[in-house]
């Protein structure tokens, strides 16, 4: 039985994104992240040096997410977490969702745990003339 367990909330402030213009994939949109907090029962984190995140509209209100950022833990743990996903820009003034799924590496072994999670997480993404703001929920699926 697939289990989710809750394994942290991040938010992220975002800068913004930067139309790179359509190529052979698609339109492509580069978002820079500003910030990021992680927090969990078992781990606490905030964004360790500057990262991106970016998407391209794959056909008509649908973005695809490619996001990579490392995190610095409260205990000054080095992690990469990257991960993919869908954005649904189908109804923006309902706003827009966020599903992702990411994964983990990090050579610290009070974190080595993370290398074998798999995770889900759905967030809200709101746009602004700043950027914007991102909040996830994640879960370990077991």
């Amino acid at each position: 039985m697939t289990e989710f367990v809750p394994l942290f909330t991040m938010a992220l402030e975002l800068a913004p994104s930067l139309n790179v213009g359509a190529g052979p994939a698609g339109p492509r949109f580069v978002g820079g992240i500003r910030s990021a907090t992680v927090s969990g029962e078992r781990i606490n984190a905030v964004l360790a040096s500057a990262a991106a995140a970016d998407w391209m509209v794959a056909s008509s209100g649908i973005g695809v997410i490619d996001a990579r950022l490392t995190l610095r833990t409260e205990d000054d743990a080095l992690i990469y977490m990257s991960y993919g996903g869908r954005l649904d820009m189908s109804n923006p003034a309902a706003g827009l969702t966020a599903y992702a799924a990411p994964v983990f590496e990090t050579g610290d072994p009070r974190y080595s745990w993370l290398n074998c999670v798999q995770a889900a997480g759905k967030g809200k993404l709101v746009l602004d003339a700043d950027g914007g703001k991102l909040d996830y929920e994640f879960f370990e699926v077991r």
